[in-house]
C-alpha cells in the first residue's frame, strides 16, 4: 500500500490513546480504533507508521500487528485465549529433559531449573520433570495457578506473551520475562538449548539459520511489546 498520510499524531481519548494520521483515526482490520492503554506503547507504534517510506511494509510494523490482535481477536474473547496460552503448561518445554548425552543434560539442567524454580517459588506450584517425550501430567493445582495467572492480563499483554509462549514452547519462559523480569536474550537462548546443541554437532544450512534469526527477532519484539504494555 503506498503511503497516503505526512503527520502522526497520539490523543489521548476516552479509550486510550489513540493514534491519527493527518488527524484521521487509525483503524484496526476490523474497523476499531487504535487505541493504546499507555503513551509509551503508543508512541512506539508510531514511530513505527512515522518509519515508513513511500509504501507501507506491515512487516516492519511488528508492535502495529500484535495492538491489532489484542483489539480485533483477543479482547472480545480474552478469557477463552488466555485458557489456550495457559494449556502450555501442561506440556511445557522445561519439563522435558534430554535422555542423553550428559553434557546436554547438564546444559538444559542449568538453564531451565532455575527458571522452574521461580515459578515454583513465584506461584507456590510443583512441577514433574521427565526424560524423553513421553507425557508426564502436570499437577491439577499447578495447572490452576498458571491459568489463574495467566487469567488476569489485560488484552495487549496476552497478545505479546502468546508469541513468548509459542515461539519458546515454554509457558514458565514467558511468564518468567512478564512478570519475572527475566531478560529476554537469556530466556531465548534457554528454550533453544536442543536446536543449539543440534546446530554444533551437525552444522545449520542457510534456510535454517535465516528461519531462527527471524523467529529470535519475533521472540525480542514480543518481549519489548510485553514491556510497553505494562509501562
Amino acid at each position: 500500500m503506498k503511503r497516503f498520510y505526512k503527520d502522526v499524531a497520539v490523543v489521548p481519548g476516552e479509550t486510550g490513546f489513540e493514534l491519527q494520521l493527518d488527524g484521521r483515526p487509525v483503524r484496526t482490520p476490523a474497523r476499531a480504533a487504535l487505541a493504546l492503554p499507555n503513551a509509551r506503547l503508543a508512541e512506539a507504534i508510531a514511530d513505527e507508521w512515522r518509519a515508513q517510506g513511500d509504501m507501507i511494509d506491515p512487516r516492519s510494523m511488528p508492535f502495529t500487528g500484535l495492538a491489532n490482535g489484542a483489539i480485533d481477536q483477543i479482547a472480545p474473547n480474552r478469557e477463552s485465549f488466555a485458557a489456550d496460552i495457559a494449556r502450555y503448561g501442561e506440556s511445557d518445554l522445561l519439563c522435558y529433559r534430554a535422555e542423553g548425552p550428559t553434557e546436554l543434560i547438564a546444559r538444559e539442567a542449568a538453564a531451565w531449573d532455575p527458571l522452574l524454580d521461580w515459578a515454583r517459588g513465584r506461584y507456590d506450584v510443583a512441577f514433574r520433570v521427565t526424560q524423553g517425550i513421553i507425557p508426564v501430567e502436570q499437577p491439577a493445582e499447578t495447572l490452576e495457578r498458571l491459568g489463574g495467572a495467566v487469567a488476569v492480563f489485560d488484552p495487549f499483554t496476552l497478545a505479546g506473551l502468546s508469541t513468548l509462549v509459542t515461539l519458546s514452547g515454554s509457558l514458565v519462559c514467558g511468564l518468567a520475562i512478564v512478570e519475572g523480569g527475566y531478560d529476554g536474550d537469556m530466556v531465548w537462548t534457554a528454550s533453544e538449548i536442543d536446536e543449539a546443541w543440534e546446530v554444533e554437532k551437525w552444522g545449520e544450512d542457510a534456510e535454517a539459520a535465516a528461519r531462527s534469526a527471524r523467529r529470535k527477532e519475533e521472540f525480542a519484539m514480543a518481549v519489548a511489546f510485553c514491556g510497553m504494555t505494562r509501562a
